[in-house]
């Protein structure tokens, strides 16, 4: 039997505030396979955020384990975990974090370089992947030069570049119009598929919810629903329009 890709098993996370424990996450596990396209939704303070900063390894859990690969993160040290957040998850920001100074196609080959990866194939791949997001005439545009919508297209071919197991995207279209948005998770959708990779978008658009395979529902910290199939995902997107 195959490893999941990213495994989640009964994981909490609780903060102080005013003196009194509160639980971001709330006792929440599941599984995702290479090659499935996830969604996390629920509203502002569910806990969603915080869970993802869990799976990208940069907030470590009050209890519970996260396994990549079948890699324990609670078993690693901070250099551990630092090459693997390089090595294994790409992630993308609601603010882009681009280097001011880089073009687009150098921010992309930025995290080939991080890799110890670089060279005429890599460029390429580079170029083939900003030409399928749409950037085929930016390629040596700085950040200053491209729109919101632009930088975070060039932000999400960095997080998929590397071919990393795991794919995060928190809001990645925020900055987007609807049409560009569809279109950008579209092809976010096609990549996490043919590349096998594991893929977690965390949106408040229910829209883009029509793009994934499964979509786990978040409250109060809690794990409260999945939804699995076109029909059930369907069921939310309409419920999510009225």
């Amino acid at each position: 039997m195959s490893v999941a890709a990213l495994e989640v098993n009964r994981v909490m996370k609780t903060f102080m505030v005013d003196d009194s424990p509160i639980n971001a996450v709330d006792d929440v596990s599941f599984k995702v396979s290479a090659g499935e396209f996830v969604a996390l939704v629920g509203p502002s303070g569910s806990g969603k955020t915080t869970m993802l900063s869990i799976l990208a390894a940069l907030l470590q859990p009050s209890s519970g384990q996260v396994l990549i690969d079948g890699q324990d993160l609670s078993k690693m040290s901070e250099k551990e975990r630092v090459r693997l957040r390089r090595e294994k998850i790409g992630f993308t920001f609601q603010s882009n974090n681009l280097i001011p100074y880089l073009t687009a196609r150098e921010n992309v080959e930025f995290m080939l370089r991080l890799n110890g990866r670089s060279g005429r194939v890599e460029r390429m791949r580079t170029d083939e992947l900003l030409a399928r997001l749409g950037l085929a005439d930016r390629l040596h545009n700085l950040p200053a030069q491209m729109s919101g919508g632009q930088q975070q297209r060039v932000a999400i071919a960095r997080a998929l570049i590397h071919n990393p197991t795991l794919v995060l995207a928190d809001e990645p279209t925020a900055s987007l119009d609807t049409e560009r948005a569809f279109q950008v998770v579209e092809t976010f959708a096609n990549l996490i598929h043919e590349n096998q990779r594991a893929g977690i978008i965390v949106t408040h658009d229910l829209r883009m919810c029509r793009y994934v395979d499964r979509v786990l529902q978040m409250r109060d910290g809690c794990l409260v629903r999945v939804y699995e199939g076109k029909e059930e995902i369907n069921e939310l997107m309409g419920a999510g329009a009225h």
